[in-house]
């Protein structure tokens, strides 16, 4: 992939626990005799995590608190909350952005990584896709070898700024509603909109009965009617289409050019670049 410099951040183009043995199945014999006794079984984990999670003892030596064999040992005796909670199950596994602590302390397996991505149209917001369709981890496939994740989401269409990270606790705060994380889309519409319309966002909309609001709203200078910019702090690219939708409008296009202060400054489409110090550090303080 190629990559391109910006200041000190690189761009780039796209891009076990021993469970119990099963019982003797009986059809083998040891010297003509049949074996009349079943070995010791161990219950299957019963975690309902995802299968591609890590589990938790090996997570917990990854952070370099201790071995898994003694991570097993702090586990069982309720050393350990994953999101809140304690879990004392052999074999659990957890996601990256799960909130794992080791006496009341948050540990990481991993050296906080942080991706900024220009995404493309025609790209899923997932980590994997059961259909085989292109996923935005293909873009940052050769970013790093740490298990990072999309922070948040964007419509398979929508374009634009989208942040990766193996920080669950930035993740988490960046995807709280009640941090009001910024962000700026472009909005280009079928038709040029109607000073009234323009007037009834700026003031907020009702749609099913819940009133949808946005922070700022202005046209896009140079551009015609059919351009605008929309700042929010609340919601969703998602709830951007559905207030032109409510107003009889097609969104042509949507593009997050600003998401929690970081801009799509010299970073072309599907292209990613790592942050710099200074922008981990303005993200943890907003």
């Amino acid at each position: 992939m190629a990559k391109e410099r910006q200041g000190k951040s690189k761009v780039s183009s796209k891009g076990n626990d021993k469970g119990g043995k099963k019982p003797y199945q009986g059809k083998k014999s040891f010297e003509g005799k049949q074996p009349n006794y079943k070995k010791k079984t161990t219950p299957k984990p019963t975690s309902k995590s995802n299968s591609d999670g890590i589990r938790l003892n090996k997570y917990i030596s990854n952070s370099g608190i201790c071995s898994r064999r003694e991570a097993d040992m702090h586990i069982s005796i309720g050393s350990v909350t994953v999101n809140g909670k304690v879990v004392t199950e052999m074999g659990y596994k957890v996601q990256l952005t799960d909130e794992v602590r080791f006496d009341g302390r948050i540990i990481n397996p991993e050296k906080p990584t942080y991706i900024l991505l220009n995404k493309p149209k025609g790209f899923l917001v997932t980590t994997k896709d059961e259909k085989g369709r292109k996923t935005v981890m293909d873009l940052v496939a050769t970013a790093t070898t740490a298990r990072v994740v999309p922070v948040g989401r964007l419509e398979r269409q929508t374009t634009g700024l989208l942040l990766f990270t193996n920080d669950g606790q930035l993740a988490r705060k960046l995807t709280d509603p009640n941090q009001k994380v910024r962000k700026i889309y472009h909005v280009e519409l079928d038709k040029n909109l109607s000073q009234a319309d323009f007037n009834k966002i700026k003031d907020g909309i009702h749609i099913h009965g819940i009133k949808h609001e946005v922070d700022e709203i202005s046209w896009i200078q140079g551009a015609t009617k059919r351009e605008v910019g929309i700042k929010v702090s609340t919601g969703s690219n998602g709830m951007v289409k559905a207030i032109f939708e409510h107003l009889s409008y097609t969104v042509s296009r949507l593009d997050r050019v600003v998401f929690a202060g970081l801009t799509k400054k010299d970073l072309p489409r599907s292209h990613w670049r790592e942050l710099t110090a200074q922008e981990v550090i303005n993200l943890k303080h907003l």
